[in-house]
């Protein structure tokens, strides 16, 4: 272990400079996510949309999926970044170690729970006469369930300690292969929505070798996470779980908000709204994606900062975090809307799609102004997490999706009478409000923790 790593001395001085610096590489991560998420969706549509539409069905679940190594990740890198900015660093090598015993345990038992109850939670979802294109993909992803909490608890690990541009690196190779093999098995070697889904497999499993070198095999990370360093301690166990319980229940919150909005658009408009919604939130999750790669960095240095009892810098990384937030999303807004018509192409260049064209373009216009509703909130839940207060980050989330959300959601469409719409002016209001409890609530919560800390 290098105790002067220059990633370990720029994550525990100036908060704005680490931000900065951590967020850039986690954005083109994200960004190349984003990507290959698109491309799923671009290459799936040419299936029809009702391929499509089952990708929308499938895609709350994968989430779960997903959550579960980033909720692991997140307590990995909340506690290790604590353990560092205490300069205990036996503990964060035993920490890393504890959440990758986590990764395992917790993979096996979801995977089996996923493999029994997924036909049954997606007739629920009313996926309809899609639910076979979506078991046809999903029986796929869910059963490799473990590449992809390994690469989720992996990245965190390279996070904590600073290392953003080998966690980008292992993103872009699953990225880029990713792009490269869904049109390859989907059309050339004619495996349709299977093809799309082994595709996602095989790229995040090359991915997952090649972090493993780095971590095993290599053996250059500012952490030592050979089992050596390993002490199995109930706390450590603990004190990750209090990030990546509430952190996953996060996700699945998400996932479940996104099962009743597009019930809601079932029940509004049939099922080519669904194809509509999940198209256009892929935008907006392409547009969201400076805010997620800030809001992890701000997880490590906020976490740095309350080990080191340096209230000043943890305010600092709240602070400065939303501005920056703010001055990206209206940015980001504003490109959505000017090019909402050329974007909704993307996803309507087959006959059988062509009619959804309009409809994404108005979606994605209005959805634009859901960026705009997200900074505040979602940096004072990363400030929360990052403190090791998952459980404050879970409330946030609970408030602003499942219960504003959803409420507003369902007010406005079927109350108000706004229809499809109204979904989505309801899901951009219950954001923006839920946000706003949860920003109030962070300013409290650093405000007395400066009060003990003596500062």
């Amino acid at each position: 272990m290098n105790q002067d790593n220059k990633n370990i001395e720029m994550i525990t001085g100036d908060p704005k400079n680490a931000i900065v610096k951590l967020s850039i590489p986690m954005m083109i991560s994200m960004l190349l996510i984003m990507m290959y998420n698109i491309a799923d969706s671009i290459w799936v549509a040419g299936l029809g949309s009702d391929a499509l539409a089952a990708l929308g069905f499938i895609t709350p679940l994968f989430m779960v999926l997903v959550g579960l190594g980033n909720g692991i990740g997140a307590g990995a890198n909340s506690l290790i970044a604590r353990y560092i900015g205490a300069k205990d660093f036996k503990q964060a090598n035993n920490a890393g170690l504890h959440a990758f015993l986590l990764c395992v345990v917790i993979s096996i038992i979801s995977t089996v729970l996923m493999m029994l109850f997924m036909p049954q939670l997606l007739v629920m979802m009313g996926a309809g006469d899609t639910i076979q294109y979506a078991l046809d993909y999903g029986y796929i992803v869910f059963g490799a369930l473990i590449i992809f909490v390994f690469s989720g608890v992996a990245s965190a690990i390279f996070r904590s300690e600073g290392d953003m541009k080998r966690a980008t690196y292992a993103i872009a190779v699953t990225a880029i292969l990713n792009i490269i093999l869904d049109p390859i098995f989907i059309y050339v070697l004619k495996l349709g929505i299977v093809g799309a889904a082994w595709a996602t497999v095989l790229s995040a499993t090359i991915s997952c070798i090649v972090m493993g070198y780095w971590i095993w095999g290599k053996k250059d990370l500012f952490l030592d996470l050979s089992l050596k360093n390993f002490s199995y301690e109930t706390k450590i166990m603990t004190d990750e779980l209090q990030v990546a319980i509430p952190s996953t229940l996060e996700n699945i919150i998400f996932s479940i908000l996104a099962i009743s909005i597009n019930a809601m658009l079932v029940w509004a408009s049939g099922t080519d709204a669904v194809a509509v919604y999940t198209a256009s939130m892929r935008i907006v999750q392409l547009a969201m994606i400076p805010l997620i790669g800030i809001g992890t960095a701000v997880l490590t240095v906020s976490g740095v900062a309350y080990g080191a009892h340096n209230a000043d810098n943890l305010k600092i990384s709240h602070s400065y975090s939303i501005k920056l937030g703010f001055l990206l999303s209206i940015c980001l807004a504003i490109v959505m809307v000017v090019f909402s018509s050329q974007i909704a192409t993307l996803f309507s260049y087959t006959s059988s799609s062509a009619a959804l064209a309009p409809e994404i373009a108005t979606a994605i216009s209005t959805l634009s102004l859901f960026v705009l509703a997200i900074p505040h909130g979602m940096m004072s839940a990363m400030v929360f997490q990052g403190v090791g207060k998952g459980i404050y980050s879970l409330i946030i989330t609970l408030l602003r999706a499942l219960i504003v959300e959803t409420v507003c959601a369902y007010i406005l469409c079927f109350i108000f009478g706004w229809g499809v719409v109204g979904i989505y002016w309801g899901v951009i209001l219950g954001c923006f409000l839920g946000g706003s409890a949860g920003y109030i609530w962070a300013k409290l919560f650093i405000r007395e923790y400066a009060k003990v800390a003596g500062k």
